[in-house]
């Protein structure tokens, strides 16, 4: 009776967290700091009450035992991982929000010139195509004292041509000398004699959209602000949402950091540099010497030595650039190892959390937040697959609790702390999809964070590329094969326990529901992850983001169409049937008339290539890219994500 009645008030204290649930979108505003705090205090106090009942009454005696081992192992690793929750819970309890500051201010310079923006597009070895869009939106910015400079360090000859022709200044330089931020340096010191005002920093994929001068010039009235950071968004799917089918019902996974931590830093005074879709203050470089290179993320670091000389960086949550999202797993993982990479070198720098720099506290916690992130978060998601094996194979006790009071205690914790960042967040955290997206490259990202922390420049640095052939369907088999091995073992130790009293599964007390729910989880994590190793082709990399009308122009007859689908080189028509190889022309808004052949029928209409002329062709660009909207979506959609994953693992599409 006693069991029934614990359980029963393990229930009831899950249904309470449930009930109020309910209530928090009615009656908690998520942009007023009060409502905030409240909602993530009782985060941080059901997260220790976690960790107290995990300390006190769930672990092996000390002794030396394989019990004892694995079950303090975990522990430190869960309460080093719950500590960072614990320090984002405190950093989210407030936000702020600049665009009526961007308003307010714009042509704060009054009648006279206005300020001159020296535009840099770094690059290495990106194709045409990728660097052509960024440089037809960056000659399309509204903002007209401006200069645009190709930093070339692939050093093409063709690309000097390029630049030549669209008449914008290209910059080479001798070697490659500290990468990007080497690259950034000496296209300064050519400036030297001729300085800009500010300086606009863009990767070679990154399109701006034609108010990110304007708006962002606008946060500069502040004379104390050295930079302005603006949000990353995508035009194309991750390879978390395109390989699981969810480009429509779930965000791309920066959208968190981007649309939420990084407004929630900035009310800290801690936002940072995220390199590319950024504003920076001659002055405020030339007063730190230029770009900072001990690190490979050198955008993070020049944040923290620009607060250190005086300057602030603020953060303006407008989607004012577009940019190309890695495609493949493997530039995916490599773009996330060099981000942790870099962030364990400016934890070795001077202006490390433990450095004996004059640098200020919160600038400390905000390194260290960053570390214990990299640090925690990606060997935790291992270690969740690994421990509940020590179970099935050996009879390891790594967790000995009973049900209720595994639903008391972290049940509890779980379900609040999910509704509460969800509430912050616009839904963008789910259960099972996050664990996927970090799960994917964890074992690399481990490395990267354990070896960059004692070896900090011990690794080469690898540029992230963009663009290739995703024609067809790629299996990642090196990347996917220890998740297979993992379910396999997984499975295999599973079935093993419930047929045979071998592994104690019988004799095993309460806590074998606990590590039974914890298997059947963690099964459900490997095969999604092991599914985003299958990489889908991909067919094209922007459409328009919502139907549009048009009009048709056939054997001298006009008549209105709906475009369904737009991209550089072609259009999808809804409801109309064209045969194949007829020449019609259509009248896009903002482009003009285009000359165009059908490909024959698509879907519930027909599919027409394009024949641009290059003046067209710029004005298609700017119409996709260039405007200023918000491509993708921001925060997931639960039903439509539910039956994307159906259609998915239905191999439909």
């Amino acid at each position: 009776m006693l069991y029934l009645g614990e359980t029963g008030a393990s229930y009831m204290h899950l249904l309470l967290v449930a009930g109020l649930a309910m209530l928090v979108p009615v009656f908690a505003d998520p942009a007023r700091t009060l409502h905030r705090s409240v909602l993530l205090a009782v985060s941080v106090l059901l997260a220790l009450r976690y960790m107290w009942w995990r300390a006190t009454e769930t672990i092996a005696p000390l002794g030396l035992t394989w019990d004892w081992a694995a079950s303090w192992s975990l522990l430190a690793l869960e309460m080093a991982a719950v500590f960072g929750s614990i320090s984002a819970f405190v950093m989210l309890s407030r936000t702020k929000d600049r665009k009526d500051e961007a308003t307010r201010n714009l042509a704060w310079w009054g009648e006279g010139p206005a300020p001159r923006v020296a535009i840099m597009i770094a690059t290495y070895n990106e194709e045409e195509e990728v660097l052509d869009r960024t440089v037809v939106g960056a000659l399309g910015l509204r903002h007209e004292n401006k200069t645009i400079h190709i930093l070339d360090d692939g050093k093409r000859d063709w690309l000097r041509d390029y630049c030549e022709k669209r008449g914008i200044d290209y910059i080479r330089r001798p070697d490659n000398r500290d990468a990007k931020a080497g690259n950034i340096n000496h296209a300064l010191k050519v400036m030297a004699d001729d300085p800009p005002d500010f300086i606009a920093v863009l990767d070679a994929d990154f399109v701006p959209h034609r108010g990110f001068i304007s708006r962002t010039l606008a946060l500069f009235k502040d004379a104390t602000v050295g930079l302005v950071q603006t949000p990353q968004h995508f035009f194309n799917a991750d390879p978390i949402q395109h390989n699981l089918n969810l480009s429509r019902s779930y965000p791309d996974e920066q959208r968190f950091f981007f649309d939420t931590m990084q407004a929630c830093r900035d009310a800290w005074d801690i936002a940072f540099c995220c390199g590319t879709s950024s504003v920076v203050r001659w002055q405020a470089i030339q007063d730190i010497g230029g770009f900072p290179t001990q690190s490979v993320t050198e955008d993070f670091m020049l944040t923290v030595v620009l607060q250190n000389a005086g300057w602030r960086t603020v953060y303006l949550n407008e989607a004012l650039t577009e940019g190309l999202a890695p495609e493949g797993l493997k530039e995916y993982i490599t773009q996330r190892g060099r981000w942790c990479l870099g962030m364990m070198q400016i934890a070795r720098s001077h202006v490390g959390p433990f450095s004996r720099s004059k640098i200020r506290l919160r600038d400390r916690w905000s390194v260290l937040d960053a570390g214990i992130y990299w640090l925690t978060t990606f060997p935790f998601r291992i270690a969740a697959l690994v421990y509940p094996l020590l179970y099935w194979y050996f009879n390891i006790i790594v967790v000995d609790a009973r049900v209720p009071d595994v639903l008391s205690y972290f049940g509890v914790y779980y379900l609040w702390t999910l509704v509460a960042l969800n509430h912050v967040s616009r839904g963008n955290v789910v259960p099972i999809i996050n664990d996927v997206s970090q799960l994917v490259g964890a074992f690399q990202i481990s490395q990267a964070a354990i070896v960059g922390l004692f070896r900090p420049h011990g690794h080469p640095f690898k540029v992230t590329a963009k663009g290739g052939d995703r024609s067809r369907i790629q299996v990642q088999w090196r990347l996917m094969a220890p998740f297979v091995a993992m379910l396999v073992l997984t499975l295999i130790g599973v079935s093993l326990g419930m047929v045979s009293d071998r592994f104690a599964f019988f004799d095993a007390g309460d806590g074998k529901s606990v590590v039974l729910f914890w298997t059947l989880y963690n099964i459900f994590v490997l095969a999604f992850t092991i599914i985003v190793c299958i990489e889908l082709p991909r067919k094209e990399r922007h459409v328009a983001d919502a139907p549009e009308r048009a009009e048709l122009v056939i054997d001298g007859k006009t008549r209105e169409v709906w475009i369904t689908a737009l991209t550089s080189s072609d259009v999808r028509l809804r409801g109309l049937e064209l045969p194949a190889g007829a020449h019609v022309n259509l009248r896009v808004a903002d482009v003009g008339t285009l000359a165009a052949v059908s490909l024959g029928h698509a879907h519930d209409g027909s599919r027409l290539q394009l024949l641009t002329t290059p003046e067209q062709a710029d004005a298609l660009d700017l119409k996709l890219y260039a405007e200023d909207n918000v491509p993708g979506i921001a925060g997931a959609r639960s039903l439509l994500l539910l039956r994307d994953l159906a259609r998915r693992l239905a191999f439909t599409r």
